[in-house]
């Protein structure tokens, strides 16, 4: 579950969703099955979690590479923000609670999302 952490609402929506869909609709179920079990696999008994950290540099030979060359067509900002969707959906139906924000490390913003347990 993911809360919007100020107000501790629970979030439900899907951001960017029509590019969302197009994306997804372009992988095979059992690909983003794949990319969605290892990400679960990735957050279960973590702390915090930053979105852009967790799948590395090169996403090939991974559940990931399908993201960047199938779904996104070898765009690599169309991938990041896929991904970073896909995260944030694995968080909403996360069943512990978490809490998400931007930020930054030695003053330099984070590229992308950082998410955290909260207790709400």
């Amino acid at each position: 579950m993911l809360y919007e952490v100020e107000s501790k609402k629970k979030i439900t929506r899907i951001p960017h969703h029509d590019s969302y869909k197009t994306w997804h609709d372009r992988l095979a179920p059992e690909e983003y099955q794949a990319i969605t079990d290892e990400l679960h696999s990735r957050i279960d008994g973590e702390e915090i979690k930053t979105s852009s950290w967790i799948p590395g540099n090169d996403w090939r030979g991974t559940v990931f590479q399908p993201i960047y060359e199938k779904a996104c067509r070898h765009n690599y900002d169309a991938a990041a923000r896929f991904f970073g969707i896909i995260v944030w959906c694995v968080f909403m139906e996360h069943k512990e609670k978490w809490g998400f924000g931007k930020y930054k490390l030695n003053d330099i913003p984070i590229k992308g999302m950082t998410y955290f347990r909260v207790e709400i």
